[in-house]
């Protein structure tokens, strides 16, 4: 597929989904309890493999506010920002692999809500002090526009799911893009773009107490099965587009032939005709007169 999709079809489609994922993603708040337990068995397993790296990073971005404020940005703004972008990077100059590449984020994207509704998850920062972990974007909430309980716009913390850190979307967005950046950047700067960003925003999400290290490699895993099941939901819509194609032409057949006696038994000036089943009218030939010439005379 060498042409671009219609974009207003495509915003219409991208609008649709992130509505379904945020009006999902507010649906699906868990109970408190339900999920300070989950986040603790979390770190718990952390502690048991060693893989607790928010910690020292959090306290090493709270400690340097040179570190934890540009964080504290990357972390409110980046997915908003990047990810959109390079949906439109490859709407316009990779239009054969824009399809696939929008099926994958969004059957990605379905996918971490549905981790949200089964598993919500207290991120590191709602813990109890005893844990060791500090609020980053509140910390330092007097240098952002976001406010103190939680990454959106001051005032607005109550519309967001504040247990929605398993499976970590951020790093999973990061990673979509990382790869698609790599995979067709035709310049050194975009692939090197594309292998620092996922990695940079595991360190932001770290560090500023938002998410897990398990988090963020669920975040990636989700990412895994939305690519493995695109080329699946690619030929189940491939297959829906025909079907409601067809119809419309056999709506649109009806109205010219005017009805099914007349669609199945037409008959068209200049020898063309169909007939039952036949979509398209063909030429006939002509039938042979016959022949009356005596067969002793032949």
């Amino acid at each position: 597929m060498r042409r671009r999709p219609r974009w207003w079809a495509e915003l219409i489609l991208i609008a649709a989904v992130y509505a379904a994922y945020s009006g999902g993603r507010l649906l699906a708040r868990g109970d408190a309890d339900t999920a300070v337990g989950h986040g603790l068995a979390i770190l718990r397993i952390e502690e048991t493999l060693a893989l607790d790296l928010e910690r020292p990073l959090n306290r090493l971005f709270t400690a340097v506010p040179a570190l934890g404020v540009p964080a504290d940005f990357a972390y409110a703004s980046l997915h908003y920002l990047v990810t959109p972008a390079v949906l439109i990077w490859l709407y316009r100059r990779r239009p054969a692999a824009y399809p696939a590449a929008r099926t994958w984020l969004m059957l990605a994207t379905l996918l971490g809500l549905v981790g949200f509704t089964l598993l919500p998850t207290c991120p590191p920062r709602l813990l109890g002090p005893e844990h060791g972990f500090v609020d980053t974007m509140a910390h330092f909430s007097a240098y952002g526009w976001w406010g103190g309980e939680a990454s959106a716009p001051r005032g607005l913390g109550s519309f967001t799911n504040q247990y929605a850190a398993m499976p970590s979307l951020h790093v999973g967005w990061a990673l979509w893009c990382g790869v698609l950046l790599w995979r067709y950047g035709r310049t050194p700067l975009l692939k090197v773009l594309g292998a620092a960003y996922p990695l940079l925003t595991v360190l932001v999400v770290m560090g500023t107490a938002n998410h897990y290290f398990l988090d963020a490699v669920a975040g990636a895993a989700v990412m895994g099965a939305g690519l493995l099941l695109t080329p699946s939901a690619r030929r189940a819509l491939d297959r829906l587009q025909d079907r409601v194609r067809d119809r419309v032409r056999d709506r649109v057949r009806d109205r010219i032939f005017g009805g099914e006696s007349e669609r199945n038994h037409p008959r068209v000036s200049g020898g063309w005709e169909t007939s039952a089943g036949e979509r398209i009218p063909g030429r006939r030939p002509a039938p042979a007169a016959a022949d009356d010439t005596p067969a002793s005379a032949r």
